[in-house]
């Protein structure tokens, strides 16, 4: 389904596979210019040959790190000086067991970049647009709540987070991701709350069971996805994700979808 995305400029971290991946081909096809991140700099190398050179823009590295955050944020003003008006906090990373089985190895990386890397990109994301709405509009976001702050509406800003059906239905098979995701709603959530009179739209995507390489990165067992998806599929594709994204973030400025579940029709349970 074509969205309208046409003069938008996008951040998206997570984009050499999966939803990040989906969500940055969407976005070109509906006309906005993109920034792609995530820590393998040749297959944005490649996706950026695919989708044209003159819309997207790579920034390779580590999306907690805050210097790659800012040149994330700096290329997009080199795609349009007025830079990002749309940013998705997708890059993360999944987890198999619980708190009782999974690899405590893996535990303070996982929080970094799921949790901790999520709160600095809305952050920042969120600096960014409030001096944006300053500058395009005049009207200071002490003005929010006003007749004046709702000038701020001349034009969208989303700031669109990837959160999971596992952080809000608790799922003893990965509870320690879970807990991360857990986490990220609250961010979201708040950041609505503070961000939203200002005119940034602050909104929360929770998919259920997609098949990407999220599985095998996670360390689920293989057979164990199959039962997974003979029971609940078709699963789904990352594409069906990105569909999602690009619909909300296509809605007019004065309109929020801020909250949305997306399931397999199948999936009863988490």
């Amino acid at each position: 389904m074509k969205h309208d995305l046409n003069g938008r400029v996008a951040v998206v971290t997570g984009a050499s596979a999966g939803i990040g991946r989906a969500c940055a081909v969407d976005m070109v096809l509906a006309g906005a210019r993109v920034v792609i991140n995530a820590r393998r700099e040749e297959p944005l190398k490649a996706l950026a040959r695919e989708l044209g050179e003159d819309r997207v823009a790579v920034v390779a590295g580590d999306c907690a790190d805050e210097g790659v955050i800012a040149r994330m944020l700096d290329a997009a003003k080199g795609l349009d000086s007025r830079g990002a008006d749309l940013v998705l906090v997708n890059a993360g990373r999944g987890l198999n067991g619980s708190v009782l089985t999974s690899d405590t190895a893996q535990w303070e990386q996982m929080v970094r970049t799921n949790l901790l890397g999520a709160a600095s990109l809305i952050r920042a994301a969120g600096h960014h647009m409030l001096e944006q709405v300053t500058r395009e509009t005049g009207a200071d976001a002490s003005l929010a709540g006003t007749a004046r702050g709702a000038e701020a509406m001349n034009r969208a800003r989303d700031i669109v987070v990837v959160g999971s059906t596992v952080g809000r239905h608790i799922s003893p098979f990965s509870s320690m991701y879970g807990s991360t995701k857990f986490a990220v709603n609250s961010l979201a959530e708040a950041a609505r709350r503070e961000l939203g009179p200002r005119g940034v739209r602050v909104t929360l995507i929770a998919p259920a069971f997609v098949r990407s390489e999220f599985q095998g990165v996670a360390g689920y067992a293989e057979d164990w996805f199959k039962g997974v998806v003979d029971r609940i599929g078709p699963v789904l594709s990352p594409e069906d994700v990105a569909e999602t994204i690009c619909w909300t973030c296509s809605l007019p400025a004065r309109v929020h979808a801020n909250d949305i579940v997306v399931r397999p029709t199948r999936q009863d349970y988490p």
